[in-house]
């Protein structure tokens, strides 16, 4: 049994801490200042025996249509078209005021199913704001506090009658849209890596990211088809880290689009740095990053940091150039980039850079490509056979320095993970070998195994009695002795 149960309300009624308490997680974002909600947020909410889609949703204000707060409230409007039952929240302390009278008409001509309660109801502070809640006309109120969790059994019992007539009134059971969680250490071990091809179990996880206003959500409204995302020409809209599962191109996925980040000097307001932490939490969930920028400010100091933080993440990284639509010279201006991305990102040599224009979507096939690409060369494997023969070209071609006349040898090279690719290499003097010549190594990695751009890790190990190698030796040597052996004893003529 599932359905789709909408939080609504006035801003800062405890909407949020209902949705983290509802999915069991700290999801969105929680602050004492009303508004901190602006996009539809949806997780996997569990009551009981019940399993259901819950979405928390930016508070309902009385604001102009082009406002932001009218569209905030548009958004909401839609999520309470498109959900099973709303649940329509008050603040039993603040009592009944006019814009909740206002949106009760709204949820009664609009709402499928409406249940009414008088949240931080908790004490004698909230009796009277709770018994005001009669007269909305959707019923008896049901006393709660998210923050503390009480009223939770009161909500089951009035969910489970209306669960049963929304299964009743569906004609076919509908999948709900859930969270697919990668646990982090199967996420940087890259264990089942067989089965890393995204499907409908396990979509491909991406993250968008950027500094503001480079068109993070309107980009993944084009990819989606709809606007499922709040978008607009004010710069810093989206606060939580929003995910979508979608299908891009035939290719399911969950797209989470994050907070704009600025320098860490210029975020001074607490709910802009809960955004940024929620968006750098999103990166290290993800599988790809697209790193979203401007063309017509490319490449700023912020954005060489996000790269940079992504790289730093083992993520692998695809980097986009939004607004394509609005640049005259293009060829020139795709040559300046190319050249900037190069000279500014030596450490993502080869990543893709791709042009698209997320108002038109022109370039979107062109983002698909690029992100399967990152996305294979990421979770690749290479056999211990193929790297030792290559280490052994690799060496012949530029041998190691012999610092104080002693020779560094690399003797033997294994790939341990994948998702980024790792790789150990068994050598002589470690300690003594310089940077240039790792570099070299993974400059011959990237283009010897067709692995552009994605973060390659190369740690190196003291040569020791842990040689794979010998043990093989050791038995071979100790069986062709053996052979020997019998054979003196042998007597002549046998």
């Amino acid at each position: 049994m599932s359905f789709t149960l909408a939080i609504v309300g006035r801003p800062n009624v405890g909407k949020s801490t209902l949705f983290n308490r509802l999915v069991g997680k700290r999801l969105a974002l929680v602050d004492d200042q009303p508004g901190v909600t602006r996009d539809l947020r949806e997780g996997q909410g569990r009551l009981g025996d019940l399993r259901f889609v819950v979405i928390d949703s930016a508070g309902l204000e009385m604001a102009d249509d082009d406002s932001l707060q009218g569209r905030m409230r548009r958004l909401t409007e839609r999520a309470v078209d498109e959900a099973d039952i709303c649940l329509f929240v008050v603040d039993a302390r603040a009592g009944v005021t006019a814009a909740d009278e206002y949106f009760a008409d709204i949820l009664r001509r609009r709402a499928r199913h409406v249940i009414l309660a008088a949240n931080k109801a908790e004490g004698r502070a909230g009796e009277s704001g709770a018994l005001e809640a009669y007269a909305l006309g959707l019923g008896e109120p049901l006393r709660l506090s998210a923050e503390h969790g009480e009223g939770m059994d009161d909500l089951y019992r009035a969910l489970v009658p209306l669960s049963e007539q929304v299964e009743a009134e569906r004609p076919a059971p509908i999948e709900p849209a859930t969270d697919v969680d990668i646990p982090e250490q199967e996420a940087e071990s890259g264990e089942g890596a067989e089965d890393w091809r995204p499907s409908e179990a396990r979509p491909l996880q991406l993250a968008v990211i950027g500094r503001p206003n480079a068109g993070k959500s309107t980009l993944i409204n084009k990819i989606i088809g709809e606007d499922r995302l709040l978008t607009g020409p004010e710069a810093g809209i989206t606060r939580d880290s929003i995910s979508v599962k979608t299908e891009f191109m035939s290719t399911p996925m969950r797209i989470f689009d994050t907070a704009g980040m600025r320098k860490r000097a210029k975020v001074t307001d607490k709910v802009e740095k809960l955004s940024v932490a929620d968006g750098l939490r999103a990166v290290r969930f993800a599988e790809v990053v697209v790193v979203l920028l401007d063309v017509a400010i490319p490449f700023e100091q912020q954005d060489l940091r996000i790269a940079d933080f992504a790289e730093t993440e083992g993520r692998a990284v695809v980097v986009a150039a939004n607004k394509w639509d609005l640049e005259d010279d293009k060829p020139h201006k795709l040559n300046e980039l190319r050249a900037n991305f190069e000279r500014l990102l030596p450490q993502l040599k080869g990543a893709p850079l791709v042009t698209v224009s997320a108002r038109t979507g022109k370039g979107l096939d062109r983002l698909h490509a690029a992100i399967l690409k990152a996305h294979e060369v990421w979770n690749r494997r290479i056999s211990t056979a193929r790297l030792n023969r290559w280490l052994e070209a690799m060496t012949e071609s530029h041998p190691p320095p012999a610092p104080g006349g002693r020779r560094i040898r690399l003797r033997y090279m294994t790939q341990v993970k994948t998702r980024p690719p790792a790789f150990i290499v068994k050598a002589t003097h470690t300690d003594k070998l310089p940077d240039s010549y790792q570099r070299y190594l993974v400059n011959g990695l990237r283009s010897d195994f067709d692995m552009p751009g994605t973060p390659i890790r190369l740690f190196f190990r003291d040569q020791g009695l842990d040689n794979p190698y010998r043990a093989k030796a050791n038995k071979i040597s100790q069986s062709g002795a053996l052979s020997k052996h019998k054979n003196r004893q042998r007597p002549k003529g046998e």
